[in-house]
């Protein structure tokens, strides 16, 4: 950054500063301890030199201040000049790490996400940094911009994956190696910015984070999400947040098509094989508010915890219904199925009923059991592969209202609703039966998490 003064009494003076490198390449004076201007010699240069190396290690930001006198012949359509300055001094700025950052970054890569940093600092400078917040290990590689620049595609392809942290890097440097990110190696790619020169890459990935506080309106307007609080913490967050999201609707789905599952099969085998089926509209219309309506307010109001960081991300050509979700539901059909079947099939011999009423009673006891099935069912894929589904069940109210309103209006529906809904009061051991067979999904579930897939 450059700004030039004209003096009162006549004549100009232009002073700059800048990257320590930059700046102190286009000085040839320089001023000395005792206040004299004098020619920046070679010594004198390397001890300027090993200062900004020694700023640069301590994790400073490093600034070179200059001037030079413009004489009278200044104007504005005048070009600024690249050599002749005079050095005033080298700065080094404590840029202190924000509180959190460095347990945020180990978060991220539990979670498989990997941190970069692209950054126009020194190149010591910005290892020190990446290193104090744990970015850069022993087998990363720090590459500066210029050097990034000439590489080839070959080079790039092998090198990139590799990198950590660039250092003097330019816009156009950030937006390349984003660009190669998400085409080359099929990566989601998330930057981070705050200033004008890192729209292209904001624009550039998947999703783009702007600083709200320090960004700037071009960085805000090429950006996805802004950060409110400029803190990387909250990054963590929305990560956190957008993953519970995400495992939030697979679980609803995983439910509401093993109740698709066995709805169909049960109702489209029995009109085929009996030429009735035990589920009427009405009871398929309740089961089918179960599963949509309370279902998906159930499932999908579970809050993130800290273990959805532990899990790997879901990548770009991720099947969205995965190999757990198919053994879950596969499984859980399967058993509801055979107990359906064999209530239809063996439910009077079982239960002992007979008369005019035994069918009406039997197609109560298949709805009843069915339903329960789907309650226990919802309390398994809480969790799509942990044994343990009660953990923190009763922190989540929604959930419990949603289970108890569940039970609640199946009771209602069996014992008094019954010319409605084809059904008729059940004995208190039918009622304990149906209870035992919906939990036995539970332990069922358990065991089926157990198979590797």
């Amino acid at each position: 950054m450059s700004v030039v003064i004209e003096f009162p009494e006549g004549g100009f003076q232009m002073h700059c500063k800048g990257a320590s490198e930059v700046i102190l390449a286009a000085c040839d004076k320089v001023i000395g301890s005792n206040g004299d201007v004098v020619p920046l010699d070679e010594p004198t240069t390397n001890h300027l030199k090993n200062i900004i190396e020694q700023f640069a290690s301590e994790a400073l930001r490093t600034l070179c201040l200059a001037y030079m006198d413009m004489g009278t012949d200044f104007s504005l359509d005048s070009p600024l000049p690249l050599k002749g300055y005079t050095c005033i001094g080298i700065v080094g700025i404590k840029d202190p790490i924000r509180p959190g950052v460095k347990e945020s970054v180990a978060i991220c890569k539990s979670a498989g996400i990997t941190v970069r940093m692209v950054t126009g600092d020194n190149i010591n400078t910005a290892k020190a940094i990446a290193r104090e917040i744990g970015i850069l290990t022993d087998n990363g590689i720090t590459i500066e911009g210029p050097e990034f620049q000439e590489k080839s595609e070959e080079e790039l392809h092998e090198l990139i994956p590799k990198i950590q942290v660039m250092a003097r890097s330019s816009p156009m440097d950030k937006h390349t190696l984003v660009k190669h990110l998400r085409t080359t190696f099929g990566e989601v790619v998330a930057v981070t910015g705050d200033g004008t020169n890192d729209a292209p890459a904001l624009h550039e990935a998947d999703i783009g984070f702007a600083m709200g506080i320090a960004g700037t309106e071009v960085a805000k307007e090429s950006a996805d999400v802004i950060i409110l609080d400029d803190n990387f913490s909250t990054i963590v967050t929305v990560a956190k947040w957008g993953r519970s999201v995400y495992i939030n609707i697979q679980k609803f789905v995983q439910f509401q098509l093993t109740v698709n599952v066995v709805a169909l099969i049960v109702n489209f085998s029995s009109a085929c094989l009996t030429g009735n089926a035990p589920l009427t509209a009405v009871q398929l219309l309740w089961v089918n508010m179960i599963m949509d309506t309370l279902g998906a307010l159930a499932l999908a109001t579970e809050p993130p915890n800290d273990d959805l960081m532990k899990r790997s991300p879901v990548g770009r050509k991720g099947n969205f219904i995965s190999k757990v979700m198919w053994r879950n539901i596969l499984g859980q059909s399967i058993y509801q199925f055979v107990i359906i079947w064999f209530l239809q099939t063996r439910g009077k011999v079982a239960f002992h009923l007979d008369g005019p009423e035994s069918e009406l009673i039997l197609n109560t006891l298949i709805f009843n059991s069915f339903v329960f099935c789907q309650v226990f069912n919802e309390i398994s894929s809480r969790e799509m592969e942990k044994i343990n589904v009660l953990k923190g069940i009763l922190k989540n109210h929604v959930f419990v209202a949603v289970l108890s309103c569940t039970i609640i209006f199946q009771i209602v529906i069996v014992e008094f609703l019954g010319t409605f809904a084809s059904t008729c009061p059940l004995t208190l051991q039918q009622w304990f039966v149906s209870v035992c067979l919906g939990f036995l999904g539970m332990p069922i579930a358990a065991a089926l998490k157990l198979i590797p897939v």
